[in-house]
This record gives structure tokens, sequence and C-alpha cells, in this order.
């Protein structure tokens, strides 16, 4: 029997290489700036930035986090770390359940390809085994209402068809954690509409969601627990009620 849908993290600190920075120049404050981490030694013409650090968490089947922080606070970085394309360089990340990772909907297109043959790759990097993409091939085209297209190359799509193949792929995954950079809206207001009745299809059938956003009545909305994030430092997770008292608050890193 496999173990219930969960999430730990445990003093998880992540270090990323930043090249080109000379740490006697203007460039060093001008990184830190940017990546909102913390900078450390320069090594072979790189610096090395703590993009999280220390931080610890736990979530388990029926939790929704929203993750709030602004650019380069170590939001996207905490994703890419649960979802295991980045390994921690110190600590542990330990998830019970299928992942699906909504982060770069552009992953893996190969825009020599036709729409049928991108659907197929794009299903295998999301997760999915060759039978399950085949079994789906059907309802991920018909969703997509690109007809006929879908036998021609990418490189031949508009930007607005590329997103809605990408889109309908992403979206076809069946997972318990389902991991978000930002709620997706994607094509005109008709295909729109229904890429969020999706959407909220694939969350409501998730056991666990952690979004990250800007935008906090969507965290509200959807979330019922937040952490902020501050310079690759969070705060413990709390409930969604307390929202406005931790953006009130210095941010105190979890224990």
């Amino acid at each position: 029997m496999s173990p219930p849908v969960s999430i730990r993290v445990s003093d998880l600190t992540v270090r990323l290489p930043v090249y080109g920075v000379d740490s006697k120049s203007l460039k060093k404050h001008l990184a830190r700036v940017a990546v909102g981490g913390s900078l450390g030694q320069a090594h072979h013409g790189s610096a090395e930035v703590t993009a999280i650090k220390g931080l610890n968490m736990q979530l388990k089947a029926g939790d929704r986090l929203g993750l709030i922080g602004h650019n380069g606070s170590g939001k996207t970085t905490l994703l890419r770390a649960l979802s295991g394309a980045y390994e921690p360089d110190q600590g542990e990340i330990e998830v019970h359940g299928r992942i699906a990772p909504l982060l770069d909907l552009s992953l893996g297109i190969d825009p020599s390809a036709t729409g049928l043959e991108n659907i197929r790759l794009r299903g295998r990097i999301a997760g999915m085994s060759s039978a399950e993409i085949e079994a789906r091939m059907d309802e991920i085209s018909a969703f997509t209402g690109l007809g006929p297209f879908l036998a021609m190359p990418l490189k031949s799509y508009s930007a607005g068809m590329q997103a809605r193949l990408a889109f309908a792929v992403a979206t076809a995954v069946d997972a318990d954690v389902l991991l978000m950079d930002e709620w997706i809206a994607v094509g005109d207001a008709d295909f729109q509409k229904i890429a969020h009745a999706r959407l909220l299809s694939l969350v409501e059938r998730a056991g666990i969601l952690v979004l990250a956003s800007h935008d906090l009545d969507l965290i509200r909305l959807y979330c019922n627990k937040v952490m902020r994030m501050e310079g690759g430092v969070a705060s413990p997770v709390t409930e969604i009620r307390k929202l406005d008292k931790l953006l009130a608050e210095p941010l105190v890193a979890n224990a």
C-alpha cells in the first residue's frame, strides 16, 4: 500500500552559480538585488547564490499552499526543487505521490515536430507513459481545438496555438502533487474559459497544490495555507486567514 500523499522538506538549502560576476565590482551588488539570495565566494569566474536557506515545511493531503514574495525571493527555486529539477545542497525533500510541475509549458516543445508528435514528447516529459498518452490522445487533441493543424509542424503555429497545445498536454496528467508558478492563462477569451475550468478540475483532483503567485486575491481564493519567502528565507507555513498578519510582520525563518 502506497503511503499517503505528503511533502516533507527538512533544512533545505539550494545554491545556484551565477557566472560573470566579479565580487569586487558593482555587478555583485546588482546580482544581489536581482536574485534576492545571498552571494557567496566567487569560484572560476562565478559567484554562488544561496537561493534557499534552511527551509522546513510539511504538507499533507488537502493542503493548498500559496507561496508569496517578490521576484527573486526563492519561490520558483523551491518549486523546481520539489519537482526534482534541483537537488538540495543541504537537507532533504521527501515527496509521496505523483508530481505534475506546471512550471514551464514550453519545456520539451520541438518546433520542427508536428503537433501530434509534440503531444507525445511533452506527455513523456510530464511523466505519462506511452500507453497513457495514446489513451488520452483523442481527448488532448480535441481540447486543443487545433484540428488538422496537429499534423503540421509547430513552427507553422502562432504563439497562441502553441500555448494551447502545451496547456492541453500539461493539464492531462492526473497528479497527486500539483506545482504551479503563477496561475496559467493561455489563448483567447473563449479558450481561457475552458482552460480555467480544466485547470480547476486538475487542482481539485490533486492531493496537494503548491502555487506561487503575486496575486494575493488568487492565493486567498485557491489556497488554505500560505508561506512567505524573502531572500531565500521562508516563514513557517500558516493558515490563509493569517495572510494579512504575515505580510505586516518582519519575516522570521521557520525552525
